[in-house]
């Protein structure tokens, strides 16, 4: 980090949950700075260099970021685990905490409870989870019984933006992020026969 002892505190967060590629930069002063981009596929190829972009149009550097902050899912397979296992690598290389924050705790983060927060799901389903205390299920159909915060309601520059500022509010996390998942991968498995183990 840069020698000022003025500079405050700096969150780099990404999300790859759904059809988009998202950063955001967020200061210890309440300052935010956003960026997505719409894309089904290629956020393997494009999240480093938005990274480095987001960082540069901040005029920051690696080292000037104190926190990692990741949006973890519930969400696309595949692009959870890119942005999840860049973050734990980035994490490591920079020697800085990386917290992992869930789509329900990125909707519900500042919000009036109670309320549910409403994730769409495969198949016509929802993921949800209820808050303040609520677990996270997969639903046939949106509750009735409680206020909803859809994922729908929210572009991916404002969801990463959630991202962001629900890890600065997680003190004391310790364990390193993790993909989560209400539901394993659609993908079938491979019709190939194993191959043979040679003695």
């Amino acid at each position: 980090m840069r020698p000022d002892s003025l500079r405050p505190d700096i969150t780099l967060a990404v999300d790859t949950s759904a059809a988009h590629c998202a950063a955001a930069l967020l200061w210890g002063d309440g300052r935010l700075v956003t960026h997505a981009e719409d894309m089904a596929k290629g956020q393997a190829e494009r999240l480093v260099p938005m990274l480095e972009e987001i960082l540069a149009s901040a005029g920051l550097l690696w080292g000037d970021v104190t926190l990692l902050a990741v949006g973890t899912g519930p969400g696309n397979f595949t692009g959870i685990r890119i942005s999840v296992s860049l973050v734990r690598g980035l994490a490591l290389g920079l020697g800085i905490p990386a917290v992992g924050v869930t789509g329900f705790q990125a909707l519900a983060f500042g919000r009036d409870l109670p309320l549910c927060a409403l994730i769409d799901a495969p198949r016509g389903q929802y993921y949800a989870q209820h808050f303040p205390d609520g677990a996270p299920v997969i639903l046939a159909g949106p509750p009735a019984n409680a206020p909803i915060i859809r994922r729908a309601d929210l572009d991916a520059a404002a969801f990463v933006g959630a991202v962001a500022r629900a890890a600065v509010a997680m003190p004391g996390v310790t364990t390193r992020p993790a993909p989560f998942y209400l539901r394993g991968a659609d993908a079938a498995p491979s019709s190939d026969p194993p191959p043979r183990i040679l003695p």
